[in-house]
């Protein structure tokens, strides 16, 4: 499906609310709701350069900006890519700034990004290239071979004003005052008003063709008249500007017959259809930017997509474990299987891929990363790769910096097998302005000076190595990846865990963070990798006045300002922080105990008898303790004894609580029972009794919501911990 609503520029923060142009832009969610209606596989929305930032009313009444209205209606389908981009430099022949979007529905999710479907980086054509082959015309005339290349007629004296411009003057730059674009009051000349220095301007030949409007059979109006001949551009040369194929028909008759008609046939035709013919085409998108948007939805939909199944299949079938097999089997079928479906495959053949806590970065996540990468103005650009894999960023990387003159790709894995596999999979396909140099090291042990992006999947793996140089707490590779790539970038786009926001692991990393300047965080949940139960997220560095955070699960998307975020009176940064939140912070009193959480209590040493295991469900939703058939665990003192939870046996100043779980309660333990890991124990920092009040409180709805969005709406990182075990307090009130 494709839509190119009109869309009435106003921004959300000028906003007046005028009926006409809330009229307009409803066009724009009537075509949202015809996407939500028909479910195209794949969608293409075009529009003005600001139509993403463009205010729309939406069905609820609400002012929000385009882009918001459609990611909330549309991104739980569909994976989108969005940007502003000037046709002139993906083929068309004449500059077109404008937004493009293509939507491309979640059941290609795993197979491809929405980016890989925009048009192709060329070179721009000058105004000569495009229409230098086409006859002069003198005053009225029509071209015998092409009844479309005439020239059109204006008032005779206003061609005093244009005939000695040069290439790239205006009439308003003559000298004489007669020359200049005027009108006759009484007996005097008053002059017209230039706004723009556009209006009865000669175009240049050796320059790229000016964007065509809708009135481009005006002299008066922007960029239309040629560059040798006393006219605006003629319809021949207005196709030729927007790439319409000479074999369109904009009338009945076939090109010949209009050929052969007489003067006056001709003028009483082109007097009747002119004006349509001329704003359809100023209204209309370059065909050569659609038609490479369908070529490749079509080679798309023609190869073969190989789903999570098949590929195991595929790899116990042919042995795909051994290298040289599986190089064998791409070479094979590289033209034939998707790139998308053979990188799956090979990372998920390489027999080292749970050793070097590898996994596959899924299209959809290099999508969501590569719409926030920074875009450079300078004639080169160096980009690391630091654990490239088999190339999932690759396809992304050569699609976004596509204009750059020259990208320097180094490409770093610390596996020679996947370094040759990325080597059959692209080596095609490798765009002119990027030169590739594949390393086989470890990043860590990489020297180079500055570089100006990197972007990757780190391994996610652990490491007893202790490196110089990084925060001291780091036992994942996974942070120390993202400190050396935060020293060595100007800018950093890493996969992390999520548990980079909360835990006390990642609390310098954090810090260096903040210095460095946060752009957005994408959060992925457990989305990130097929059969691996990780949250993700995404980390963009960058200064910015707002930090986009967004969840992909939740399709929730919010600024916030830094400061707000990294609010030191909070353990770690609160991401989806709001003004419910707000509220119930400062309504409680928080960091009013440790935690200790027992790791010695394992299945293998409970009984049927003895001292009571209080585990997690034996805590019910309202903060009692109750027993559970068939679960309630026991432990023999003897074996208690020398493990540590045992000097907790008859304590009963400390508070229990239920680990991972969004339904948080709270009790104070009594003497006589112990508790396993799946229940941390809350130690107060001072003396403190918790009334029945405090305690129903922690079981509440309301502490359950703000719970939620403390913990960053994580799912599988939800232990009690000393950094969240902060957010069980106490109501200041009581």
């Amino acid at each position: 499906m494709v839509a190119t609503p009109p869309c009435q520029g106003m921004s959300v923060a000028n906003h007046k609310k005028k009926n006409d142009e809330i009229k307009r832009n409803s066009l724009v969610i009537e075509s949202v709701d015809l996407i939500k209606q028909i479910k195209p596989r794949f969608f293409i929305l075009e529009n003005v350069p600001s139509f993403y930032k463009t205010g729309c009313i939406d069905k609820n009444d609400n002012l929000l900006e385009i882009g918001t209205m459609i990611e909330q209606n549309l991104s739980g389908d569909y994976r989108l890519y969005d940007e502003v981009i000037n046709f002139k430099n993906f083929g068309a022949n004449s500059s077109r700034t404008r937004t493009l979007v293509i939507g491309v529905c979640k059941e290609f999710k795993d197979f491809t990004s929405a980016l890989e479907f925009f048009p192709d980086f060329k070179e721009e054509k000058t105004l000569k290239e495009v229409i230098g082959s086409l006859k002069p015309l003198s005053w009225g005339e029509y071209d015998s071979a092409d009844f479309y290349h005439s020239f059109r007629t204006y008032p005779k004296h206003m061609q005093e004003w244009i005939k000695d411009l040069k290439e790239g003057q205006s009439a308003f730059e003559n000298t004489e005052l007669n020359k200049k674009p005027h009108r006759i009051v009484g007996n005097k000349i008053v002059l017209n008003i230039s706004k723009n220095g556009d209006k009865y301007k000669r175009q240049k030949y050796h320059s790229v063709a000016p964007c065509i409007h809708t009135r481009n059979d005006q002299m008066a109006s922007q960029n239309t008249i040629h560059p040798k001949d006393d006219r605006v551009f003629s319809i021949r040369e207005l196709m030729l500007l927007m790439n319409i194929p000479s074999r369109f028909r904009w009338l009945d008759l076939e090109l010949q017959e209009l050929n052969a008609l007489n003067q006056q046939e001709k003028e009483k035709i082109s007097k009747q259809n002119e004006m349509n013919i001329r704003q359809s085409i100023g209204e209309a998108v370059p065909t050569i930017i659609f038609k490479q948007i369908a070529l490749k939805i079509k080679n798309f939909m023609s190869q073969i997509h190989l789903s999570y199944k098949e590929i195991i299949k595929f790899i116990d079938l042919h042995s795909l474990s051994e290298p040289q097999n599986l190089k064998r089997f791409i070479l094979e079928n590289k033209n034939k299987i998707a790139r998308a479906s053979l990188v799956s495959l090979a990372e998920m053949a390489n027999s080292k891929r749970i050793e070097k806590s590898a996994y596959f970065t899924n299209p959809f996540i290099v999508n969501e990363i590569a719409k926030l990468l920074p875009s450079f103005k300078q004639e080169s650009v160096t980009i690391i790769e630091p654990s490239v894999g088999c190339g999932n960023f690759l396809s992304a990387l050569f699609k976004k910096y596509a204009s750059v003159k020259k990208v320097y790709l180094k490409c770093i894995d610390i596996d020679k097998n996947s370094l040759e596999i990325l080597e059959i999979l692209y080596k095609d396909c490798i765009p002119n302005n990027f030169e590739i140099e594949l390393i086989c090291t470890d990043f860590l042990a990489y020297e180079c000076g500055k570089v100006d992006l990197i972007v990757g999947n780190p391994p996610f793996g652990k490491t007893h190595e202790r490196f110089k140089g990084y925060s001291l707490g780091l036992t994942h590779l996974a942070g120390i990846f993202l400190e050396k790539s935060l020293k060595l970038a100007n800018f950093t786009a890493m996969v992390m865990p999520k548990s980079l926001l909360n835990t006390k692991e990642y609390a310098e990393t954090r810090t260096k963070l903040e210095k460095k300047g946060v752009g957005a965080i994408l959060d992925f949940g457990e989305l990130g990798f097929k059969g691996v139960l990780v949250e993700t997220i995404a980390i963009v560095t960058q200064k910015s006045k707002e930090i986009l955070a967004r969840s992909l699960p939740l399709n929730l998307s919010i600024k916030q300002k830094p400061s707000y975020i990294f609010d030191k009176q909070l353990p770690y940064w609160v991401i989806y922080r709001n003004a419910f939140f707000d509220k119930v912070f400062h309504s409680m009193q928080f960091g009013l105990f440790e935690v200790f959480r027992d790791r010695q209590i394992t299945h293998s040493v409970l009984v049927k008898n003895g001292i009571r295991v209080i585990k997690s469900r034996n805590i019910d939703e309202n903060g009692k303790i109750i027993s559970v058939e068939n679960y309630d665990s026991y432990i023999q003192k003897e074996v208690l004894n020398p493990f540590k939870i045992a000097s907790f046996l008859d304590r009963d100043d400390v508070y229990l609580t239920p680990n991972m779980t969004y339904k948080p309660r709270i009790l104070k333990k009594e003497k006589g029972y112990v508790v396993n890991g799946s229940v941390a124990i809350l130690i107060p920092k001072n003396p403190i009794s918790l009334s029945k009040k405090q305690c129903d409180y922690i079981s509440s709805v309301g502490f359950r919501d703000f719970y939620k969005i403390a913990r960053n709406y994580q799912t599988r990182t939800l232990n009690i911990d000393s950094m969240s075990c902060f957010w069980f307090g106490v109501l200041k009130d009581s």
